[in-house]
């Protein structure tokens, strides 16, 4: 059995520096909007939708099986979880508690069901064009943004192709008239059976599974998790029904089958790049598990 690593001071704090600096690419405007009472359609479900706040998205932490060494590690004894050894500052095992671990289980299962499957490329990010439905322009979810086919283009559209969404919380946003509409009935029980690596936000969840394991996951790992969920997000949002030319996001005309195509290479870009996040999220739950083989 290999022992922890330990890293000197200056080499963490290096991390660390640049773990926030990284992070505030995103944390600082988003910060500095929210000062101004402005939103952002496209941005703001980064920190409204997933809960890590944009401070913890900054906040470094060097994973298990690291040792902070030097006098500066001892203020990490104030965040919970964290405990003093021999050669510095770790985290401490006995917090891995069986809250804890049961979220790994969840995880670990979710994403190595995920894994397993080939990416199903065909939904076209339907999704967002369905939570907008047959719904008065006063109840629209944007409502600060134009659609750009109007309300009866956009229906037009999600009645002329078929909708296959398998993500239950992208699903669960839909219109009562959209819900039956759909190829597929995604639920919290069946969340396991259904997810499929293809799906643009089980790509971009891989950040909420990264968060939700804090503080016993590198703070590089949940930073990686992040930044491909905020790329994947500016897909989404350029597939939608909504007008963002105003905000620099040029539109993915699904309706047309140029868009489309378009879309499904987009999708399988990013399905390859989620797939070693995926692959680091399962080995780290495997660790944390004591299963590693």
């Amino acid at each position: 059995m290999t022992g922890p690593v330990v890293l000197a001071e200056p080499e963490w704090l290096a991390r660390e520096s640049a773990h926030a600096e990284r992070m505030r690419a995103w944390t600082g405007p988003h910060q500095e909007r929210r000062a101004r009472g402005e939103k952002h359609p496209v941005l703001d479900f980064l920190f409204t939708y997933y809960s890590h706040r944009p401070g913890h998205v900054e906040r470094w932490q060097p994973g298990p099986g690291v040792v902070l060494a030097g006098p500066a590690a001892r203020r990490f004894l104030e965040r919970p979880a964290f405990t003093e050894t021999a050669d510095g500052v770790a985290l401490d095992p006995a917090a891995f508690t069986g809250r804890r671990a049961k979220t790994a289980e969840f995880v670990l299962g979710l994403l190595s069901a995920t894994a397993s499957r080939a990416p199903r490329l065909s939904c076209f990010g339907l999704h967002e064009w369905a939570m907008v439905y047959r719904e008065p322009a006063d109840s629209v979810r944007h409502a600060q943004v134009p659609l750009r086919l109007g309300s009866a283009g956009t229906d037009t559209v999600v009645e002329s192709l078929d909708i296959r969404c398998g993500h239950y919380d992208a699903f669960r946003f839909f219109t009562d008239p959209a819900r039956p509409r759909n190829g597929l009935a995604p639920s919290r029980e069946n969340q396991v059976e259904l997810e499929q690596p293809g799906c643009l936000h089980a790509n971009m969840d891989l950040f909420k599974w990264a968060y939700k394991l804090d503080p016993f996951v590198p703070a590089e790992l949940v930073g990686d998790c992040f930044e491909l969920a905020a790329e994947v997000r500016a897909l989404d949002m350029r597939a939608s029904p909504y007008d963002l030319a105003a905000y620099g996001y040029p539109a993915v005309r699904i309706e047309t089958a140029e868009g489309r195509a378009e879309y499904a290479r987009s999708q399988a870009a990013f399905a390859r790049r989620a797939e070693p996040l995926r692959a680091r999220l399962i080995a780290l739950c495997r660790h944390l598990l004591g299963r590693e083989s």
